[in-house]
Order: C-alpha cells, then sequence, then structure tokens
C-alpha cells in the first residue's frame, strides 16, 4: 500500500512538472504576435499527448523510431544542406524523455551495470572535448562552419544515445519481440518492392532513400532474419521459411541487383558467416572453408565482382585520401579535430594533383580525424565489449527468440564493423553520408542495445 502510495504521488509529481511546462509553452507562444510560433506551439499539444504516451509505455517510442525512420520523410531545414529528419527529432525527445523522467520522477539517473556503457560514455566524452579543440585554429583556414560541427557531435551523441535508451527502456523480452518484428515485416515489405514492380511503385514512394540505401539497413535485415529463421525453433516453420526466404531475397537484390555496391552485399554475408561461426561453429567452419575454396578456384571472377565499374579507381583515390589524412591528423593525434572539421582542411594537400575537399569514405579514419585516437580507442573497447557480452550471453539465454537474437546481434555487429571499413556507415559523416543515413545507422545502436536488455532481463529471471 504505501509503495502504490509513493508511486502514485510521484506519478503526479512529474505529470506537474509536464503541465507547467505545456502551459508555459502554450502561453508563450499564444502570446507572440508573429503568429508562426503560435501555430507551432499549438501543434505541440498533440505532441504532448504522445510524449504522456511514450513515458508510460517508453518502449513503444522505440518502435515508432523504426517504423519513423524507414517510412517517414518529414525534416526540417537548417539553412545548410543538410536537414534535421525525423531520427533526429524523434531520438532527442525520445532521450529527453528519458532525462526527464529519471531527474523529475525517480530523482537520480540509474545506467545498468553492463560493460559496454562504459566505453560508450567515453566516446561521447571523447567527441565532447574533440568539439571544444576543434574551436581552435589549427590550419590557415577556417573548419566546418558551426552548425555542420554540431551536426557532427549530434550523431556521436545520439548514437550512444539510442544505445542507452534500448539498453534501460526494453525491460521485456516481449517488447525487443515487438522491435524486432516490426524490422522484419517491414524490411520485408521494402524486399518485396524491389522485386515485384507493381508493389516497388507504392514501396518506392513510402520508404525513405535515407534508410533503405544504408548499408547497416541491410546488415540487421539480413542478421536478424537469418537467426531466426535458423536457430529460434520456437518460430512455426512457414515463418522461418519466410524469413529464410527473406534473407535470400536480400541477398538476390544486393548481388544481382546492386553488384556495385560492396555495402549492400558484403557486410551482410559477413554477419551471415559469423552467426554460422558462434551459433554452429562445424557447419560454420565447414562453409567458411569451402567458400574460401571456391573463391581461389574462382579468384579472377571474384576480383572481377568486387572490382565491378569503377571500384579500382575508388579503391586509389581512398588510399590516397588516407595517406593526407594521416598528415592532417598529426596535427592533433588524441583528440582530433574536431567534428566535421577535417574536410575542409583537406583542400590543402593536392590528391592525385587536385586540390578539393573530400572525406575519408572510412569510418575509422572518420573517427580518429574527427574524435582522435582517444575516440577509436574507446569505439573499439566498446566493440570488444558488446562482442563479449553476446558471447557470454550465448550460454545464459533460453532457447528460442532470446538465443537467436544473441546470434544475431553477434553478425549484426561484425557486420556493422565491416561496413565501416566501406565507408562512415556506423556513424555518418556530415559531409558524406550525413544525417539521412542517420535514419539506417540508428538501427546498429538500437539492437546492439537489445543486448544490455537482454542481458539484464536474464539477470533477474535468475534472481528469482
Amino acid at each position: 500500500m504505501l509503495n502504490r502510495l509513493t508511486a502514485n504521488l510521484q506519478s503526479q509529481t512529474w505529470l506537474r512538472w509536464l503541465s507547467v511546462l505545456v502551459v508555459l509553452s502554450l502561453s508563450a507562444g499564444l502570446a507572440y504576435r508573429g503568429g508562426r510560433l503560435g501555430q507551432l506551439v499549438l501543434l505541440g499539444i498533440p505532441a504532448t499527448g504522445v510524449a504522456l504516451v511514450f513515458l508510460r509505455w517508453p518502449p513503444l517510442g522505440l518502435a515508432a523510431l523504426i517504423a519513423a525512420s524507414l517510412l517517414v520523410p518529414f525534416a526540417i531545414g537548417t539553412g545548410t544542406q543538410t536537414s534535421l529528419n525525423i531520427t533526429v527529432l524523434l531520438l532527442s525527445a525520445l532521450f529527453g524523455l528519458w532525462l526527464f523522467d529519471m531527474f523529475v520522477r525517480q530523482r537520480r539517473i540509474t545506467l545498468h551495470p553492463s560493460r559496454p556503457i562504459l566505453p560508450l560514455l567515453g566516446l561521447a566524452g571523447a567527441a565532447g572535448l574533440a568539439f571544444i579543440v576543434g574551436q581552435l585554429p589549427w590550419f590557415t583556414i577556417a573548419g566546418a562552419p558551426l552548425r555542420s560541427q554540431l551536426g557532427g557531435l549530434a550523431v556521436f551523441l545520439l548514437s550512444v544515445g539510442a544505445f542507452l535508451l534500448a539498453a534501460h527502456q526494453m525491460d521485456d523480452l516481449r517488447w525487443l519481440k515487438v522491435l524486432t518484428w516490426l524490422f522484419l515485416a517491414l524490411g520485408g515489405l521494402y524486399v518485396a518492392g524491389r522485386l515485384l514492380p507493381g508493389l516497388g511503385t507504392l514501396t518506392g514512394r513510402l520508404f525513405q532513400q535515407g534508410s533503405t540505401g544504408g548499408s547497416l539497413f541491410w546488415v540487421w535485415l539480413v542478421a536478424l532474419g537469418f537467426s531466426q529463421a535458423v536457430f529460434n525453433q520456437q518460430l512455426h516453420i512457414r515463418w522461418r521459411l519466410a524469413l529464410g526466404g527473406l534473407v535470400l531475397a536480400a541477398f538476390y537484390v544486393g548481388l544481382f541487383r546492386g553488384t556495385a555496391w560492396a555495402s549492400g552485399w558484403l557486410p551482410p554475408l559477413v554477419a551471415v558467416v559469423v552467426i554460422l561461426l558462434v551459433g554452429m561453429p562445424r557447419l560454420g567452419l565447414l562453409a567458411t572453408l569451402a567458400g574460401g575454396i571456391v573463391g581461389v578456384i574462382n579468384s579472377q571472377k571474384v576480383i572481377n565482382l568486387v572490382m565491378v565499374g569503377d571500384q579500382q579507381y575508388s579503391i586509389m583515390t581512398r588510399w590516397e585520401a588516407w595517406k593526407i589524412l594521416s598528415e592532417i591528423i598529426k596535427v592533433n593525434p588524441i583528440l582530433g579535430l574536431g567534428p566535421a572539421n577535417y574536410y575542409f582542411y583537406t583542400s590543402l594537400y593536392p590528391i592525385l594533383g587536385w586540390y578539393v575537399v573530400f572525406n575519408s569514405h572510412n569510418q575509422y579514419v572518420d573517427i580518429v580525424a574527427q574524435t582522435g585516437l582517444l575516440g577509436l580507442a574507446c569505439f573499439l573497447w566498446y566493440a570488444w565489449e558488446i562482442w563479449r557480452l553476446g558471447w557470454r550471453l550465448r550460454e545464459r539465454v533460453p532457447e528460442g527468440f532470446a538465443k537467436a537474437y544473441v546470434y544475431g546481434a553477434l553478425g549484426g555487429l561484425a557486420g556493422m564493423l565491416t561496413a565501416g571499413m566501406l565507408a562512415d556507415w556506423v556513424l555518418p559523416f556530415v559531409y558524406n553520408i550525413g544525417l539521412a543515413g542517420f535514419r539506417a545507422s540508428v538501427l546498429g545502436w538500437l539492437f546492439l542495445g537489445g543486448l544490455v536488455a537482454i542481458e539484464q532481463i536474464t539477470a533477474k529471471q535468475h534472481q528469482t
């Protein structure tokens, strides 16, 4: 009885604070004679209702984030070539609501004692320090505009925020299932549209290019679909066959419809291989060896497959870009040059005889150039810790969805790290993939955060 009364009082407290904020905002907006702010604030009335729903059921916000990232075209212009899309806006709101709930209702900040969280906080801290030192005049020319620097910083902070939200707000395995099946259903609809012209007319309008055009969309579609199809024996056979068909269709689209785009099929292929090696070591090793032998025998065909289109020129220019960036990074190797700044400094060095601005097309070089060796160390530390977590969980979680999810997350992590070698798919660089690519990259942070959620759910079950 006492606990229920305390909970009611706490609920009334944060609702009272939220009501005060809403009333003050409405008063200020309606008093503004320009009218535009008043209209925007009035639009905040339904948004307030949605916020209350997300406060009551936080995982619904994460489900909405996945659906909106794939489907909703809404964005706010910034006066630059990059706009703030729905993924950035909604994730910022969800993270703000989470902090609001902890500060006002719980009156304390509580993070799970999970090993991957510390290096992620370190990565966020490194990005913040890099932003500060990025204001220094490292070269004779100015770096990126402040808006672009803030956008680059936001990519780091919001990626960490997405992971923390998924890790802390999915306290029941049912919610993780909702997010997984929602993503696979939407992804399956898009893939079907790529194969069926009539349906493709509809899906081409529904789905956003920033999401389906991102490597991580395909990585996680294949990783989660494949792991559930192979390892979730509690799933009805027809659904497992459907998921297997989805995976095959995704590879068909990648290999035969977009062969030149290696980011669309190579990282997902790595994800599948790793899932087999982890879940079925003997079969995975046998398949890897067989694939390696076939690859050696048909080496010229493999080379032609990888080097299709302008890949040879792309590899040459990337190598030259990395050599130039190594010279730029020497100026401040520990903390880097700050988010987005290095892009403008590249114009001081000729690449293949041309003085132009360019980016690295490599996630790891990007991280060092923006946040230094400190940022890269935190990122690699995080990758190691999340792998260790998944490796431990595979023996602790029950059969069915949870075990299949763990296998899929490990494969997805491997695919993410591979995609990072091809471009800045994991932490989109503002002058390359840009904030539009955050629609796809956020998926990896959310689904890897699900590993921490499973860790906490499993720990509670063992305690009871």
